[in-house]
């Protein structure tokens, strides 16, 4: 099983955290709730049928300057909605079988899952707030909370 490693927010203990985890991530060390930000590639599918949460996609590549303006974005969405929300990160330079399975045409995509089935999509850059917006609503109230 692909794993990730994910650096705890309170004490900084580094987490090594199973993509296909089914429970939702807390650090070995101080117990609090992981920000799950993971590079999950072509172990998609694995991250977004395991997850007990919704899991918002982010199709992005290194070249692309509006993906790079989006991460920090989905950074503090993951930690605002830690045990929650997980966001997983496909390159779609180095995993482009996923993005034509997905039918991907631009980027930056943001695909949205719940229960292991697309609820939303949403193509090109947003600010942080437009983005928990975009989730909300389509959660239909934030994210499981």
């Amino acid at each position: 099983m692909a794993t990730t490693q994910i650096r705890c927010s309170q004490c900084g203990a580094r987490n090594r955290v199973p993509i296909g985890s089914t429970g939702r991530p807390r650090c070995g060390r101080c117990q609090t709730d992981l920000a799950w930000v993971a590079e999950v590639g072509s172990a998609l599918d694995e991250a977004v049928a395991a997850s007990p949460v919704p899991v918002l996609v982010d199709l992005w590549a290194q070249w692309c300057g509006p993906c790079r303006a989006v991460a920090p974005a989905l950074e503090q969405l993951a930690a605002e909605r830690a045990g929650s929300l997980r966001v997983a990160k496909v390159n779609v330079d180095e995993a482009p079988e996923v993005s034509a399975r997905l039918g991907v045409q631009g980027i930056p995509t943001m695909v949205l899952y719940r229960d292991g089935t697309e609820v939303g999509r949403q193509v090109g850059a947003m600010p942080a707030h437009a983005i928990a917006a975009w989730v909300d609503d389509t959660l239909g109230g934030g994210a499981g909370r």
